[in-house]
C-alpha cells in the first residue's frame, strides 16, 4: 500500500479526491456507475491523509472506479443528511454516528441499507470487536460497518498541572474540582469548551450526570423512563455544570466554537480538554509535543468510560450497493486499517489491528479500556433530534444564568412528557 508515502506528504496538503461543496446528483450519488460518493465530517490533516490513501489504493486495485469524497462540519453533515433523507440527492456511502438519535434516526427513516447479505458475503461479523458490532445490530439487521469506536476522557497538559502543584491525577470528582481550583489559583484556565456547538459542552453535562446520579439512574434518565423532575441528582448535576461554567471553563466560551477552544489546549492556554480518541492525532497535527500530554478518565465513580461509535453506512437509495460494499470491505480490511491505525482512533474497530507504535498516547486508552466496567453514551446519540435540542436549550440557559439549576430537570421532563 502507498499509505506511508501519502501520509508523509500531509504537511504540504492532503491528496484531493474531489471534495465538493454542494450535494451530489441523483441516484444516491454520482451518475457514473463506477463512481461512489462518500460523505464524511471534516477531518484533520492526518485523518484526511489516511482516508485519501485508502481511497487511492482502492481505485488502483479497481481500475476505472472513483471515490468522490465530500467533507462537511459536524452540524452541516447532520443537516445535509436530514435534508436529503427520502430523496436520491444523498451520497452512496455516509460516515455517521451510530446512536439512536443520529444514525438510528436515519435507520428509522429508511435511509440506511440493511447490509446483511454483504456481512454474509464478506464475513464481516468476524472482523470487528463485539463492542463495535453491538452498534451495528442494535436496530435489527446490519446497518453500516464500524468506522471507529470512540472513547472520551480528559486530556491534560502535564506542564500546567505541575505549575499548579497537581502531583496526583484526580480519581474522584471532588479531586477533579480540587485540581481545577489549584489551576485557577495558579492563573491557569482549567478546561476549554466551545459553546456555539452545543454538543461540546454537553460532554461535561453528560459526565456530571453520570457522576451525580450513578450508572443505573443515569441510564434510566438517558435511555429509559427515568423522571428528570424527581431525581435530586439532576439538580446537583445542573448546579455543578453552572459552577464549571462560572469558575473553570475558558472566558467567553459560549461565543466560540469547539475548534477555536481546542486551540487553547494546543497552545497551552488551557490545562484540560474533554475529548475523544481522535485527539491523539490532532495533538500532533497542531504542533503539541505528545510527551507533554496525558489522559485520564472523567472520574465519575461508576467505572464506565464515555464514548460512542461511528459507522460507514450505505444509502438505501444507491444503485451501486455492490460497489459500495466492495469499498467498505477494502476500507475495513486488516491491511487498510493497519496502515491507517492511529489516524481516527488508537483502538481499531477491526479486532485484528493493534495500536500503532508511533502513537505515544495510545497506551492511555488501552489501559483505560482494560479497566472500564462499561460505556455511557453521549446524550445526543441517546435522544431524538428534538429532545437533544431541548436538552441543549436547558443546558445553555443554566450556563447563562437564565434558568435556575433547581428548575432544569422539571423543565426538561415537561418537554419529554409532552413529546412521548
Amino acid at each position: 500500500m502507498r499509505f506511508k508515502k501519502i501520509l508523509s506528504t500531509a504537511a504540504i496538503g492532503a491528496v484531493s479526491v474531489g471534495v465538493l461543496a454542494g450535494c451530489s446528483g441523483g441516484g444516491g450519488g454520482a451518475d457514473d456507475e463506477n463512481t461512489l460518493v462518500l460523505w464524511s465530517v471534516t477531518q484533520e490533516t492526518t485523518q484526511r491523509a489516511a482516508m485519501d490513501a485508502i481511497i487511492a489504493d482502492f481505485e488502483e486495485a479497481n481500475p476505472g472506479t472513483k471515490i468522490e469524497l465530500e467533507e462537511r462540519s459536524v452540524d452541516e453533515m447532520k443537516t445535509a443528511m436530514r435534508q436529503t433523507a427520502g430523496t436520491d440527492a444523498g451520497p452512496d456511502i455516509y460516515r455517521y454516528w451510530q446512536g439512536a438519535g443520529l444514525g438510528g434516526e436515519l435507520v428509522a427513516a429508511d435511509v440506511s441499507l440493511d447490509l446483511t447479505e454483504y456481512y454474509d458475503e464478506y464475513g464481516w461479523e468476524d472482523r470487528f470487536t463485539p463492542t463495535a458490532m453491538a452498534s451495528i445490530t442494535q436496530y435489527g439487521g446490519y446497518h453500516g460497518v464500524p468506522f471507529i469506536q470512540a472513547t472520551e476522557a480528559l486530556y491534560y497538559n502535564k506542564t500546567l498541572f505541575e505549575e499548579a502543584g497537581i502531583t496526583d491525577l484526580p480519581t474522584t470528582y471532588d479531586e477533579l474540582v480540587a485540581a481545577a481550583d489549584k489551576l485557577v489559583a495558579a492563573g491557569i484556565t482549567p478546561i476549554e469548551f466551545g459553546g456555539t456547538v452545543n454538543w461540546h459542552v454537553m460532554r461535561l453535562l453528560d459526565s456530571i450526570i453520570e457522576t451525580k446520579c450513578g450508572a443505573e439512574t443515569a441510564d434510566a434518565l438517558n435511555t429509559g423512563d427515568g423522571d428528570w423532575s424527581a431525581e435530586p441528582c439532576v439538580t446537583e448535576a445542573f448546579t455543578e455544570l453552572k459552577k464549571w461554567g462560572d469558575d473553570y471553563i475558558n472566558e467567553g466560551f459560549m461565543g466560540i466554537s469547539n475548534d477555536d477552544s481546542s486551540q487553547l489546549f494546543f497552545s497551552g492556554q488551557a490545562a484540560m480538554a474533554l475529548e475523544g480518541t481522535w485527539l491523539n492525532s490532532q495533538v500532533v497535527d497542531n504542533g503539541m509535543d505528545p510527551a507533554e500530554v496525558g489522559i485520564f478518565p472523567f472520574p465519575t465513580g461508576t467505572g464506565r468510560l464515555y464514548g460512542f461509535g461511528e459507522g460507514l453506512y450505505v444509502s438505501k437509495s444507491t444503485d451501486k450497493a455492490d460497489l459500495a460494499a466492495k469499498f467498505l470491505d477494502f476500507f475495513t480490511s486488516d491491511e487498510s486499517q493497519s496502515g491507517a491505525q492511529g489516524a481516527w482512533s488508537p483502538i481499531s474497530a477491526n479486532k485484528n489491528v493493534t495500536p500503532s507504535d508511533t502513537d505515544t498516547l495510545a497506551h492511555y486508552w488501552v489501559d483505560m479500556l482494560a479497566d472500564s466496567t462499561g460505556l455511557y453514551v453521549n446524550n445526543d446519540q441517546n435522544f431524538s433530534t428534538a429532545t437533544t435540542g431541548e436538552y441543549w436549550r436547558i443546558q445553555n440557559l443554566v450556563l447563562t444564568g437564565d434558568l435556575d439549576p433547581a428548575d432544569a430537570g422539571a423543565e426538561f421532563q415537561k418537554f419529554r412528557d409532552a413529546n412521548k
